[in-house]
């Protein structure tokens, strides 16, 4: 049985949708930044980090996952308040920007880590619009302060790459991973 490291329930609808069987154990872990740490390594690491916390049997199959934003050389993670999302949202405002999620599907004979990584094109987005999105519950759990399948929908002029990559997890490529297991 696949043991999902996480407890992000859009990571878990995800797999369900998808069809694999998992459990969901969370495993908390602090997500700091090491210095001159790159966006790609990071998501890597911390991945990695949750898989190995949530494993607890040799029989385990742990998946991973982090999700970050980037824009420019800016990483954005989930907004610490109200101003702080207005701020991701006004940065990533009629601007490209990039998705990375790192996964970890450790058993006890390997433990992959890989990455995907998606362009998300914004609409330019008015102040009031802005507003009305931070004034909803749904930008505060959410790397760079938008759900791409909820009310930020919206914003979104096109995508390159993985669209569940942008909603959490890369269902294609962690599938990939257990098949080869």
């Amino acid at each position: 049985m696949l043991i999902l490291a996480s407890a992000s329930p859009r990571r878990h609808e995800l797999l369900l949708a998808a069809g694999i069987p998992h459990i969901v154990r969370p495993a908390h872990i602090p997500e700091h930044r090491l210095p001159g740490e790159g966006a790609l390594d990071f998501v890597r690491r911390i991945a990695e980090r949750k898989a190995r916390r949530a494993s607890r049997e040799a029989a385990d199959i742990v998946l991973g996952a982090d999700t970050i934003i980037c824009f420019e050389n800016e990483m954005l993670g989930k907004p610490e308040s109200e101003p702080d999302a207005r701020r991701m949202l006004r940065l990533l405002s009629g601007r490209d920007h990039w998705v990375h999620t790192g996964i970890c599907v450790l058993s006890r004979d390997r433990c992959i880590i890989d990455v995907s990584s998606t362009k998300v094109s914004f609409a330019d987005l008015t102040d009031d619009e802005i507003e009305e999105y931070t004034r909803s519950a749904e930008p505060y759990d959410k790397a760079g302060a938008y759900a791409i399948q909820g009310r930020a929908s919206k914003f979104v002029r096109f995508i390159e790459g993985c669209y569940h990559n942008v909603v959490g997890l890369p269902v294609s490529l962690v599938y990939g991973h257990l098949k080869g297991l």
